[in-house]
């Protein structure tokens, strides 16, 4: 029904049922999964309710200049930072940046380990990383990373967005998407490490 953007948005500026739900089973999951990475699972909801509130409002408005998706992401991504603004939980930029490096240089250019951990023991990565109880705590570990690490894992790992867009989505510059990437990559290669060599996660329930 909806075979390119043209048409989809056309629907949704006339305000189409069909349009609309297209649109929320095409981009709800991805929304979700930005929202909770900067807010939080609990308000997620809110967010992006009030995120596709926007997106209606200024659809008519939309001007081709990127993706609609990298849009209405940039959208979400608006609607989160300022509902974090409101809770008075923002995290400056500076600060999520300026943090320990004690897993520093653990991946290439490309987002490859450079060394695998120190003992995967007799469990392959594959095998270890198939536990429910290690997904368990990678899902508490990401859950907890700063906003905008959480943020930027979330767009690039699950959604395999490029940088710009990411750059575009986040209003932060390459470089910073580049440091927030890695910092947030680091605490994760952090957490299956502690996992492999002691059973115990690092991130709290």
């Amino acid at each position: 029904m909806f075979r390119d953007e043209a048409t989809l948005i056309a629907g949704l500026v006339r305000q189409d049922e069909a349009a609309y739900h297209y649109a929320i089973r095409t981009f709800g999951g991805p929304m979700q999964h930005l929202a909770a990475s900067i807010v939080g699972q609990k308000i997620a909801d809110e967010v992006v309710q009030e995120a596709w509130v926007s997106v209606l409002r200024a659809v008519g408005k939309f001007e081709g200049r990127s993706a609609l998706k990298t849009w209405i992401m940039r959208i979400t991504a608006n609607e989160a930072k300022s509902r974090l603004r409101r809770e008075k939980r923002n995290v400056a930029l500076e600060d999520l940046l300026a943090e320990d490096e004690s897993f520093a240089d653990r991946f290439d250019g490309r987002g490859h380990w450079q060394d695998a951990p120190s003992e995967w023991g007799q469990d392959s990565p594959e095998a270890l990383l198939a536990s429910d109880e290690l997904k368990a705590c990678l899902d508490r570990m990401i859950d907890q990373l700063p906003d905008l690490q959480g943020a930027t894992l979330a767009l690039r790992e699950r959604q395999g967005l490029p940088l710009a867009d990411i750059c575009h989505i986040l209003d932060v510059s390459e470089s910073n998407v580049r440091v927030l990437l890695h910092r947030a990559r680091n605490k994760v290669f952090g957490c299956v490490e502690h996992f492999q060599q002691t059973g115990e996660c690092l991130a709290t329930e």
